[in-house]
């Protein structure tokens, strides 16, 4: 499974989402495309007192290239599906040697 899918399964939950300045945004995923550009809705910011000029931002386009980190909810990650594409991809990498 490629990032990509992974992450469109989880449109509509919660994450966060750290920038390689520090910033920590939490939001709702609206969108993620094949450079792993997000959109968040009902964004708010994680540590609002360093960064209170961005409070009343609630809506923002993340560019992939930016991010550091993607906080996932646990409940919302399907261990079983990551492992069988893992599985999957996996094999028909030997298969191809």
């Amino acid at each position: 499974m490629h990032f990509l899918s992974f992450f469109k399964t989880l449109i509509g939950k919660t994450i966060i989402v750290e920038l390689k300045n520090d910033l920590a945004l939490k939001g709702v995923l609206h969108s993620v495309d094949q450079y792993l550009n997000i959109k968040l809705n009902e964004m708010t910011v994680v540590e609002p007192e360093k960064y209170p000029h961005l409070v009343a931002v609630k809506n923002c386009f993340i560019r992939g290239s930016v991010v550091r980190y993607i906080q996932l909810p646990a409940k919302d990650v399907d261990t079983q599906l990551l492992q069988d594409s893992t599985r999957r991809a996996a094999q028909s990498g030997e298969a191809k040697r």
